[in-house]
């Protein structure tokens, strides 16, 4: 990896962890994933900055729809090899319902990089499965999350 593209390397670094801790508040930097960028999680696939820009879009509609709180805790964002940065991070959230169940769970972002240091993919993995998850919408007497 020549030196312009460890620059970009650092700026993507910088920019993830100033944009993933707000993405269910506002929008992310765009600038740093190529145009036919793949992204893959353990309930979705597909392809392109649109469909990009369509996820995040959701994931920000659903979290102030469907939660009375809701965060995305980064732990860390480090470059973990040459072409590859890695992202982990918690999922906390209070759905809006009468026994206010608790949404929880760890996960990380594996982002790989282009020769220009540019993201054209990236994999979130999640520490239980979806249906795991969605069990959680329907416990009574949690624990508060966010105390």
């Amino acid at each position: 990896m020549n030196l312009e593209s460890q620059m970009q390397v650092q700026k993507n670094i910088e920019i993830l962890k100033r944009d993933l801790p707000t993405l269910f508040k506002r929008d992310i930097s765009y600038d740093i994933y190529t145009q036919d960028i793949l992204f893959r999680d353990p309930v979705n696939k597909f392809k392109g900055k649109l469909n990009y820009r369509i996820i995040y879009w959701t994931l920000r509609f659903h979290g102030q729809l469907f939660f009375t709180q809701i965060s995305f805790d980064l732990h860390d964002v480090s470059q973990s090899e040459e072409n590859i940065i890695l992202g982990k991070w918690t999922v906390r959230g209070i759905l809006r319902l009468p026994w206010k169940p608790h949404l929880f769970f760890n996960g990380y972002s594996t982002y790989k990089l282009n020769r220009d240091g540019l993201i054209y993919e990236h994999i979130d993995t999640w520490d239980r499965k979806p249906s795991k998850i969605l069990q959680q919408f329907f416990l009574k007497n949690q624990v508060d999350l966010f105390k």
